[in-house]
């Protein structure tokens, strides 16, 4: 990992225009190079935040860096992010490579170059047969492939990924999981994860971040010190249900249905 924070949010804070406070002041880093989970339930600022460090939300108040300089001058770090939303997002009418391509359409690429670099993307999330195909052809779970193909295309050094499997049945949602560790580790990203499951974050974090709502807050971090490649059999391991448990005391306590007390 650098020396130098992919991501620094310094007092970042969002309120609306009619007084809704969504975020309180956060103050959080991401190395480069780490998967860092965003926990919490609905309403507690998670995508909030990840749409700030995006530069899709303007913060009220603080500064969010991106290695070093403001999201806003991205362009000129040298480096790159993509964000994959909740949906797949994808454009009906069109074939995979379409879809994926979009991107570098819009930045002007040539065509050959292009959909040299969607075909290698394609391979990445194992879905170079399907270039042809249509969304509605694809499942559920190949839709989020697609996604991610179209959010790695640009070649991001930071990948933001905002609950992307929650909608997914179980045994997908876990295949794409360990599929997402995969492409983190070969292109050596830095990912920011969003998800309100405590497993997921669980499984696939170096760090998780646990925030809390009304308003939305940070109240923990905790650090899960497993190596990687995670197995299945990690995610049924005694070490996993102790990661579980804390994650879970953390959240009822920020919630208040749990006292210190308790847990003694």
């Amino acid at each position: 990992m650098s020396a130098v924070p992919a991501v620094e949010v310094l007092a970042a804070e969002k309120t609306y225009p009619n007084g809704t406070q969504a975020l309180l002041p956060v103050k959080l880093s991401a190395n480069q190079g780490e998967f860092i989970t965003l926990l919490g339930p609905s309403g507690c600022g998670k995508s909030t935040l990840l749409k700030m460090v995006a530069g899709l939300l303007e913060p009220s108040d603080g500064r969010l860096l991106l290695w070093r300089k403001p999201v806003q001058e991205l362009a000129t770090s040298g480096h790159r992010l993509s964000f994959v939303f909740q949906e797949a997002t994808l454009m009906p009418w069109a074939q995979v490579m379409a879809n994926v391509r979009l991107p570098l359409d819009l930045a002007g690429v040539p065509r050959p170059e292009a959909e040299a670099r969607v075909r290698k993307v394609l391979k990445l999330v194992g879905l170079q047969k399907f270039e042809n195909a249509l969304p509605r052809e694809l499942s559920g779970g190949m839709q989020m492939r697609v996604s991610i193909a179209r959010g790695l295309v640009t070649e991001p050094k930071l990948l933001l990924m905002d609950e992307p499997f929650g909608a997914l049945d179980e045994i997908t949602r876990n295949r794409l999981d360990s599929d997402l560790l995969n492409l983190w580790t070969q292109q050596q990203l830095t990912v920011m994860f969003v998800t309100h499951s405590i497993f997921e974050a669980v499984y696939l974090s170096q760090r998780v971040v646990v925030m809390a709502a009304r308003p939305g807050r940070i109240v923990e971090e905790f650090s899960i010190d497993e190596p990687y490649p995670r197995s299945a059999d990690f995610r049924v391991s005694t070490r996993f249900s102790e990661y579980a448990k804390r994650l879970q005391d953390s959240l009822l306590r920020a919630s208040g249905e749990l006292q210190d007390e308790e847990l003694q």
